[in-house]
């Protein structure tokens, strides 16, 4: 298994013992928070990892420039992880149904979560927005033409929980906790999600923690999340089980 590895800012051993400590937080939420926030300011950039129809996958590892999914795939291996050594593993198991490297085996939606990393991470959609939430049958990678978006991964029919933006009140947003992974509802034919970010909680507002490409910021932010999704079709939540370290191969 080819692998690429840049740290970015960090060390190895900088890495290390950030994730160890992060290991020390009890509550999910509160362990997302503190790692995700390390990646504040990181930049953005599209199309990081290395793979396609007719390109070997390779394993990567990049910390230095992320897009909105690769952030929550670093966080979230991170999370269930005590070194640097664990946080590779969890990362295969994570970002690869089965933790098998390949770019057939990659999760390339946000609700693959749902169906390969079950261990980790549930689907809380309905639980969140109760009756304001819809449920719609979807056939991701499919356009009206019926050609792929995503050429080389087969289309898969599936149910889409989302709850609208028009829809989410103050019983919504009270019932979100922080580290929650939010997904955008997106309204075209084969996608699931446009965009994907960590939910942060203060006394006083609710942010979305994202890898922005706007031209204006191209790097991770907070921005409001009420502000943010006011012109969006819907969110899925995706909520952290609660669960210790995971340490060691697959």
């Amino acid at each position: 298994m080819e692998q690429l590895i840049n740290p970015g800012k960090w060390t190895i051993e900088e890495l290390d013992r950030i994730i160890n400590e992060a290991s020390e937080i009890k509550e999910a939420g509160k362990r997302i928070e503190f790692l995700s926030r390390i990646f504040l300011n990181v930049s953005y950039e599209g199309s990081t990892l290395i793979g396609n129809l007719t390109t070997p996958e390779v394993f990567v590892i990049n910390l230095e420039k992320v897009d909105c999914f690769t952030l929550i795939d670093y966080v979230e291996a991170m999370r269930l992880s005590s070194s640097i050594s664990g946080f590779t593993e969890n990362l295969r198991r994570i970002r690869y149904h089965s933790g098998n490297v390949s770019y057939e085996s990659r999760n390339h939606f946000f609700t693959d979560w749902i169906e390969n990393n079950s261990e980790f991470v549930e689907d809380i959609t309905d639980l969140i927005g109760e009756y304001r939430t819809i449920h719609i049958i979807k056939k991701l990678n499919c356009k009206k033409d019926g050609t792929y978006i995503i050429q080389g991964i087969k289309s898969i029919e599936r149910e889409i929980k989302y709850i609208p933006a028009s829809a989410i009140d103050e019983v919504v947003t009270e019932r979100l906790m922080t580290g929650d992974y939010v997904g955008i509802y997106s309204d075209e034919e084969g996608l699931d999600v446009s965009h994907v970010g960590i939910i942060i909680r203060t006394e006083d507002i609710i942010y979305i923690r994202h890898a922005s490409s706007r031209s204006n910021a191209r790097k991770v932010i907070d921005e409001d999340f009420m502000g943010y999704i006011a012109n969006k079709p819907g969110v899925i939540i995706l909520r952290p089980n609660q669960i210790s370290s995971q340490e060691g191969g697959l």
